[in-house]
């Protein structure tokens, strides 16, 4: 606290976090719902720490020099929205709008709300983010600190210990824990209710160095975060607080059945009137952003120097609406060298993204890698041996990788993820969350589909094209061949969203020129004749099995036109519509290697479902097993002797 040992401080610290309460009990009675109880039980940490230690220029929200506050327990966004007024970043009256319709203020943080860094909201998720953005901090030598409130129900969330792993492994010192021990959950106690000792050891044994203390002292609260921002070790900081849901009101304080639960205007007054008289004037004097740079950045490269360097980062860019295929409108276009590879190479997709990656990383200094410790197989390996400082080894952990990627993009930087498709989907919820944030991240999903052969059903990423393609504003690329892989992921670079390359596990066939032109929402024509019968549109591993289909087909005077659509989300509407008109059935066969729901079959079917046209599904159907690439591919019914049989029967 201001003036620490101070009377008059500790009296007016004690008088904000009461204003702070009556707001919390104001906007969620007026809201008709929201999570007053679990606002109160942080208001006094929340209070000292706006008030005494949290840096932050509330005029600019994007300065890069800003402490990060993340409400990792997203249901106490009233606390949230009521600092952030008292900060002067908005009219206390606003705060009577909470969850109204088109209010900015809703029932968990969102970017819509100017100071909100990331969504939160689904539990567990908050330390990851925060770890994103204090390794940020450390490799560009910044000096904000991040501070991560979070409930103790979230400790249960296995995704927290990822986190709290990395952030020690990275020796993430300024990162700053707090924990809300308020002992209630939703329906019931929590884990270890009110036993600090058991979250002291747990945090504890992820080499953090923690401090137990009541979460209602203003004399504890402050030495603690004192410590915590002066941390001089190499271990993250963790404040375990011990505190009471709907502190402050005796009718709801350590009460169950309040969780979620909103006053009533009667029992509201009742509160306000035990709150006792309230100065509506008090306000937070929030401290000037640390100094920006401690030295200069040990990443700073030639360039960032250089003429198409995009020059010192003073702030980062606003959130996007997940709505339109853009690109930033900011900064130079990423760029890669001409692709080397000839036609009739054989080359593995996967080994592309690596070579490419690495090279991006050379003409786009905010290019980040993140790998699941599958780099040799990601080819990831081929950036972090160009750009040591710009590669995060994430390790087993895809849901904090996802995590981190969040807290790097929102700050400014273009992360690229990656790790095999069928793990990628253990981290939906952070991926959804990640699109909810506005965040700006491309993922890599590698050895996709049955074509990966010999190691089975669980390593075989069959679903990952519906995860990724449910979520709106997402793109979607499945490269066939290498010259595709090289020209799209500079498209991916400069994306303003999230994007999903898929992989193959295979080396491939390099069938276009190196001069050939890619775009989002592109697709090629490889094989077309003005006596075409119908049209196959294939995408990655597929697009050489309808090429098969063709030559066969071919030597029976059966012609059929092959479009390879490397874009999956969106898919290229215009061609495929075309060759509908071109072809004499009206009917389009896509063939896919992946779960017949959610993937290309159902992309295609939405772009021409008002022609009357027929869209014959060609997907896997069924649980495969071990076998080689050419095995499984004709077993689950997408080998080129599949297409030829059902052109055939098309035919009949």
């Amino acid at each position: 606290m201001k003036n620490e040992g101070s009377e008059k401080a500790l009296q007016q610290v004690q008088d904000k976090a009461k204003l702070v309460r009556k707001w919390c009990l104001v906007s969620t009675t007026a809201a008709n719902s929201g999570h007053a109880t679990s606002c109160l039980s942080a208001a006094d940490i929340a209070t000292v720490l706006f008030d005494t230690y949290f840096s932050y220029d509330i005029k600019n929200p994007r300065n890069i020099t800003n402490d990060r506050f993340v409400l990792s327990k997203g249901h106490a966004s009233p606390l949230f929205y009521t600092l952030f007024a008292m900060a002067g970043g908005l009219p206390m009256e606003e705060l009577k709008t909470l969850r109204k319709f088109g209010s900015n203020l809703q029932g968990h943080p969102m970017p819509d709300f100017k100071f909100t860094d990331v969504a939160t909201g689904s539990l567990g998720q908050g330390l990851s983010a925060g770890a994103g953005f204090a390794l940020l901090a450390k490799k560009e030598n910044l000096a904000f600190k991040t501070f991560v409130l979070m409930g103790d129900s979230e400790m249960a969330e296995g995704s927290v210990w990822e986190a709290a792993n990395f952030a020690s492994y990275y020796k993430l010192n300024n990162l700053i824990a707090i924990v809300d021990v308020n002992r209630l959950g939703q329906s019931q106690e929590t884990m270890y209710g009110h036993h600090l000792d058991e979250y002291v050891r747990r945090l504890s044994s992820c080499d953090f160095e923690v401090l137990a203390i009541d979460g209602h002292n203003y004399e504890e609260i402050d030495k603690a975060l004192s410590l915590a921002v002066n941390n001089k070790s190499d271990r993250p900081f963790a404040i375990v607080a011990q505190t009471f849901k709907g502190r402050g009101v005796s009718f709801l304080e350590n009460k169950d059945n309040w969780h979620g639960k909103p006053l009533s205007k009667d029992d509201l007054q009742k509160a306000l009137k035990e709150l006792g008289e309230v100065d509506d004037e008090l306000r937070f004097e929030l401290r000037s952003p640390r100094s920006a740079v401690a030295h200069p950045s040990t990443i700073e490269s030639d360039a960032r120097r250089s003429s198409v360097a995009r020059g010192p980062v003073s702030s980062f860019p606003p959130a996007s609406a997940p709505s339109k295929y853009s690109v930033r409108a900011v900064g130079s276009p990423s760029s890669a060298a001409t692709p080397h590879y000839k036609i009739g190479d054989e080359v593995a997709t996967r080994q592309v993204y690596g070579e490419v990656l690495a090279e991006l990383g050379n003409s786009n200094p905010d290019v980040y890698a993140l790998d699941a410790e599958v780099k040799n197989s990601t080819f990831s390996e081929l950036f972090q041996k160009a750009h040591p400082q710009r590669f995060v080894e994430c390790f087993i952990a895809e849901q904090n990788m996802v995590g981190v990627a969040l807290g790097l993009s929102k700050l400014g930087k273009k992360p690229f993820a990656s790790s095999f498709a069928c793990f990628l989907t253990r981290a939906f919820d952070q991926i959804r969350m990640s699109v909810l944030s506005g965040g700006n991240i491309a993922f890599c999903g590698s050895h996709a589909g049955v074509s990966i052969g010999e190691d089975g059903p669980s390593q075989m990423g069959l679903e990952d094209i519906a995860m990724f393609g449910a979520l709106p504003g997402t793109i979607i690329m499945q490269p066939a061949d290498a010259v595709t892989t090289a020209k799209v992921l500079p498209l991916l670079a400069d994306y303003n969203g999230i994007s999903y390359l898929r992989t193959l596990r295979p080396k491939t066939k390099v069938i276009y020129n190196s001069s050939e032109k890619f775009t989002i929402g592109g697709s090629k024509i490889l094989k077309q004749s003005k006596n075409d019968i119908l049209t196959i549109s294939a995408t990655g591993i597929t697009v050489f099995e309808a090429l098969k289909a063709y030559e066969e087909l071919k030597k029976e005077s059966i012609f059929v036109r092959v479009v390879d659509c490397y874009s999956v989300k969106p898919v290229d509407e215009e061609t495929l519509k075309k060759c509908l008109s071109e072809t004499k059935k009206n009917t389009i066969i896509t063939v896919e290697d992946h779960f017949a729901h959610g993937g290309l079959g159902d992309f295609v079917l939405s772009a021409v479902s008002q022609t009357g046209a027929k869209v014959e599904k060609m997907a896997v159907e069924q649980i495969m097993r071990s076998g080689t690439g050419d095995e499984l591919l004709d077993a689950a019914g997408i080998s080129s002797r599949n297409i030829i049989a059902k052109v055939k029967s098309l035919l009949k």
